[in-house]
């Protein structure tokens, strides 16, 4: 369990990111078209995954655009948004921001990937939903980098997860 901040008051997750050298979990999401995605559908890329609480939220929406930029410049890399937001809404903010070069994947279905990449929050007002986070995988989904950024309405650290590919 991490703890980590929302405007400053304390609230736990429900475990640890996984740590750079080891195997990334599987894991099966749901994409923009209602699909079941697999990590392994990206086999052969480099990733980012960036975990966001809800595209909904300012901060989520500045970092997808932000990762959007890089990879409409990287090509080798591909950029996966999870979030607890249904496809329909994930597409509205693809939509309406131009949003055109990041997968949008929903945890509709289940909480596993929460679970197994342990930022599925435990308690106070968004219990239920993701802390944020970027995870960085190798072609091989071996972790490059990973980030539990420490205050929920924070940006991540960019220059580093985008400095773990190279």
């Amino acid at each position: 369990m991490a703890t980590i901040t929302l405007k400053g008051a304390p609230i736990h997750t429900s475990g640890d990111l996984p740590k750079a050298g080891t195997k990334a979990p599987a894991f099966t999401l749901v994409d923009s078209q209602l699909n079941d995605v697999r990590l392994d559908a990206f086999k052969g890329k480099k990733k980012i995954i960036s975990i966001v609480p809800s595209l909904d939220t300012p901060v989520c929406a500045v970092s997808t655009q932000r990762f959007d930029e890089y990879a409409r410049k990287d090509p080798r890399t591909v950029v996966l948004i999870v979030s607890a937001d249904l496809p329909f809404a994930q597409s509205r903010f693809c939509d309406s921001t131009k949003t055109a070069h990041v997968v949008s994947l929903s945890m509709m279905r289940n909480r596993h990937f929460a679970t197994d990449y342990g930022v599925l929050i435990q308690d106070g007002p968004l219990a239920g939903i993701t802390a944020r986070a970027v995870v960085v995988l190798d072609e091989d989904d071996r972790v490059l980098y990973s980030e539990l950024v420490p205050e929920i309405a924070q940006e991540p650290n960019y220059q580093a997860a985008i400095a773990a590919l190279k």
